[in-house]
C-alpha cells in the first residue's frame, strides 16, 4: 500500500526532479532549516523528491571506523529531522548513498571530464579542510564535487536546492553534465541550483557559520532547557559591558536570529530601539528570542516525537528509497555506459567470446561422438 501511494504521487507530480541532502555527521541543525530545509518542505509536494543520506561523502572528513559506525543511527536523525522540519515521507524518496554502488562507477566516469585546478577554485572545499584540522587537501575532498555531481546526475536531477556554500558545487554539476551530452549525445538534464533565502546562518558564537565540527549550533532536536542555556550564552556586542552602554545590532547574532525566527516584527523593532539608545540589557533581549526559537521549534520536536516511536518506521523510509533509487542509477548508468560505447566494446568482445565457446563445445561433442 504505501509503495502505491508513493507511485500515485509521483503521477500526481510528475514534474522536475530535484535532489538534495546531507552527509550523516549528527542532528539537523536551525543553520540547516534556513539554508536547506525550508526549500526542501516548499517544494517536496510539487516535484519528485530524492533525498541522499551521503555517507561516502562524509569520508571526506570523518573516516574512521568508529565515524562509520555511526553512520546508520545518524542516518534516521536525518530522516527524522526531514519529517520533523515537514517533509512528507510518502512524497519523498529518502536513500543510502554508499548502498548503491553504481555511483561510484558514474563518479569514476565523471572524472575525466573536469580538472584539477577547476576543483581547486572552489572556496568551500578549502573551507571544509581548515575546519576540520586538515593541513592539506585529502583526494576525496578535491572531488567532492564531482561525486556530488553522480549524485544528482544518477537520478537525473534538475532541481538542486542547497546553501550558498554548495551552489558552486552545483555548477560543477552542470558543467560535467554539459560536456558529457557534448561529448557522447545527450543523456543527462542541466540541473538548475536553488538557493535559499538566508543562505547560512551565523553560529551561537558569532564568528563563524553554524556548524557541529564548531560546536556552536541549536539542534531541531533541542529541547527548551537546552535552547535557553545556549541563548543565554550567545555572543552579542563585545563593547557592550552594561545594559545603559548603546549597543550594535548590525552583525549581532542574537538579532540575526529575532529577524529570522521571531514573527513578532514590532517585538524586534522595539528591541532594536531600546538596544541602541542602550535601555534595554541582553538578559531580556536573549530571553525574548529564547521563547521565540521554542515556539518555532516546538512543531517539529513533536513532529519528530511522534515518528521516533513508530519502531522500524524510518529504518523502512531508508530501505524502500534505497531499493528504489539503485534501479534508478543502474538504468542511467547503462545509458551512460551505452553512450559512452562500454556497451558496444563489452557485446563485441562477449560475442565473439561465446562464439568461440560454441564451436569447441560443438567440436568436442563431435569428438566424443
Amino acid at each position: 500500500m504505501r509503495e502505491e501511494f508513493r507511485y500515485l504521487c509521483r503521477m500526481e507530480h510528475a514534474k522536475k526532479r530535484i535532489l538534495t541532502g546531507d552527509r550523516p555527521t549528527g542532528k539537523l541543525h536551525l543553520g540547516h532549516c534556513v539554508g536547506t530545509l525550508e526549500n526542501r518542505v516548499r517544494l517536496h509536494r510539487a516535484y519528485e523528491c530524492f533525498f541522499i543520506i551521503a555517507d561516502l561523502h562524509m569520508l571526506t572528513t570523518k573516516n574512521s571506523k568508529e565515524d562509520i559506525q555511526k553512520t546508520a543511527e545518524n542516518a534516521r536523525h536525518l530522516v527524522l529531522d526531514n519529517i520533523a522540519a515537514g517533509i512528507d515521507p510518502d512524497l519523498a524518496t529518502f536513500y543510502l548513498q554508499s548502498a548503491i554502488p553504481e555511483v561510484a562507477e558514474m563518479n569514476t566516469l565523471f572524472q575525466n571530464l573536469i580538472s584539477v585546478p577547476r576543483l581547486e577554485r572552489i572556496p568551500s572545499l578549502k573551507e571544509m579542510a581548515r575546519d576540520t584540522g586538515k593541513s592539506e587537501m585529502p583526494y576525496g575532498l578535491l572531488g567532492y564535487p564531482v561525486l556530488q555531481s553522480a549524485d544528482i546526475l544518477c537520478v537525473k536531477g534538475e532541481l538542486v536546492p542547497v546553501g550558498k556554500d554548495n551552489a558552486a558545487h552545483v555548477e560543477v554539476t552542470r558543467e560535467i553534465a554539459r560536456r558529457f551530452n557534448h561529448l557522447y549525445g545527450e543523456v543527462f538534464p542541466i540541473p538548475e541550483v536553488l538557493v535559499g533565502d538566508v543562505p547560512t546562518l551565523v553560529g551561537t558564537d558569532g564568528g563563524a557559520k553554524m556548524s557541529k565540527s564548531l560546536n556552536n549550533t541549536i539542534y531541531l532536536s533541542d529541547d527548551s532547557k537546552s535552547v535557553d542555556k545556549k541563548v543565554m550564552g550567545m555572543f552579542t556586542d563585545p563593547n557592550r559591558i552594561r545594559a545603559d552602554i548603546p549597543g550594535r545590532i548590525e552583525g549581532n547574532p542574537v538579532f540575526i536570529y529575532h529577524d529570522i525566527f521571531n514573527p513578532d516584527k514590532a517585538e524586534i523593532q522595539n528591541l532594536k530601539e531600546r538596544y541602541q539608545q542602550g535601555t534595554v540589557g541582553d538578559v531580556e533581549v536573549k530571553e525574548k528570542l529564547a521563547r521565540a526559537l521554542n515556539a518555532f521549534l516546538d512543531p517539529i520536536r513533536e513532529r519528530r516525537a511522534h515518528f521516533e516511536q513508530q519502531k522500524g518506521f524510518v529504518d523502512e523510509v531508508i530501505y524502500d528509497g534505497t531499493q528504489k533509487v539503485r534501479k534508478e542509477v543502474q538504468k542511467t548508468l547503462y545509458e551512460m555506459r551505452k553512450a559512452m560505447g562500454f556497451v558496444t566494446a563489452w557485446r563485441s568482445i562477449e560475442r565473439k567470446a561465446t562464439d568461440r565457446i560454441k564451436t569447441h563445445s560443438s567440436s568436442a561433442s563431435d569428438t566424443t561422438l
